[in-house]
């Protein structure tokens, strides 16, 4: 119900909540038409998707001008349109995705060896193998095929319209075997790993900022027909700015489950979107095709601090004085010390050894500072759990 008064319209632009999300809302704007004559690259419309021959785009952007002009466009696309591109053969020469499949079929049969690695956000544990740090992994087996790999033209370009210059390359594979379930729907990193406790105490302008932080890829490493479970999208979702806490009720659960869509990709292409793009991994109904994806998550220069500061050591060094304050100061105060000390942000992480386990992220510094502080550890004791917390994140 609407109301005159200042304060509480005030409140209600800067604080989204849950129960303020409207599906009539979110559908007028879901709903809507991709146009292709709006994307003069583009080469066809598929289910409301924008379909790019990466030869062609290449081709466009060879020159300053045409280069300037094909980054505003696919820019566009992730912001104010469908929220998700498909490049066409990206790779021509798919000898580099198989030489790099070859790598991560490596990895995946070690960590099964080992029983190591594994799990996922929005999956039940054990439907997928699961490759985190491929990025890394993958340029210490072969930095020639690395460079080959992620010397990609399509990947350069994408990232740089979305997230301008300096970006900052990571990657995940997710093999999809044969019977393994769909994901949940969600909106990706960085809120989309919050709960709604914490979405909801982030301003309205945080929720406009997280989906220009980060783009999501994913380089198609075999071909995936439909029955193979490609992505799930809903196009155009990108654009409802409570779409973070929209997740969370069930009547938008049904409506991404009732209209989502599925393109087939092939080996070689690759499909990048917005990650405030409602989307979930579908389930691999085939019976013989592992469905293997590396997922890009390509992050803006500027998600950075300014200084470089040793949270670890004063950490360690004001955990005593909090103890002995703890009858002068009150508990505010107290959270509000750890907030300017202690890293209050799970990420980045190892996930290997570092899992989200019980939830979307890690444990946080700050987190287990709180949780040491309530149980009235050791110096020691805290100590040599935020070593081995910060040995955990280590590559």
């Amino acid at each position: 119900m609407k109301s005159d008064n200042q304060q509480k319209l005030r409140a209600d632009r800067v604080w989204l909540t849950e129960d303020a999300c409207d599906l009539n809302d979110f559908r007028a704007l879901a709903e809507k038409t991709t146009v292709l004559a709006d994307y003069p690259t583009a080469s066809a419309v598929e289910k409301n998707v924008l379909i790019y021959d990466s030869h062609e785009v290449i081709e466009a952007a060879s020159t300053p001008e045409g280069r300037r002009a094909v980054l505003a466009e696919i820019c566009e696309a992730f912001g104010i349109g469908p929220g998700v591109v498909v490049f066409k053969h990206a790779y021509e020469d798919t000898d580099i995705i198989d030489r790099a499949s070859a790598i991560f079929d490596g990895i995946i049969e070690e960590q099964h060896r080992t029983s190591t690695g594994g799990g996922d956000h929005f999956a039940k544990p054990g439907a997928n193998d699961r490759i985190w740090n491929s990025l890394e992994k993958h340029c210490l087996a072969d930095p020639e095929n690395f460079a080959r790999y992620y010397g990609n033209v399509i990947v350069a370009l994408a990232s740089e319209a979305w997230l301008g210059p300096h970006y900052q390359m990571t990657a995940q594979v997710n093999r999809v075997n044969p019977g393994g379930a769909a994901q949940s729907a969600h909106r990706d990193y960085h809120l989309g790993f919050q709960s709604s406790k914490v979405i909801e105490q982030f301003p309205a302008h945080v929720h406009r900022l997280s989906p220009v932080l980060t783009l999501q890829g994913a380089v198609a490493h075999c071909d995936m027909p439909l029955e193979s479970g490609p992505t799930l999208f809903l196009p155009h979702s990108q654009t409802y700015e409570p779409g973070y806490l929209a997740l969370k009720r069930q009547e938008f659960k049904d409506y991404f489950d009732q209209n989502h869509i599925q393109l087939p990709l092939e080996k070689g292409d690759v499909v990048f979107f917005n990650p405030a793009l409602f989307h979930a991994a579908g389930t691999n109904r085939s019976k013989d095709i592992k469905r293997v994806a590396n997922l890009l998550q390509v992050s803006s220069a500027f998600g950075r601090a300014m200084e470089t500061v040793n949270r670890e050591r004063m950490s360690t060094t004001l955990f005593p004085a909090l103890k002995a304050l703890k009858d002068k100061l009150s508990a505010g105060e107290i959270a509000n010390a750890i907030a300017s000390c202690a890293e209050g942000y799970s990420f980045p992480t190892n996930l290997d050894r570092d899992p989200p386990l019980g939830g979307l992220a890690p444990k946080t510094q700050a987190q287990l500072m709180h949780e040491a502080l309530g149980e009235n550890w050791s110096d020691d004791t805290f100590a040599k759990a935020l070593a081995e917390q910060a040995a955990r994140k280590l590559s």
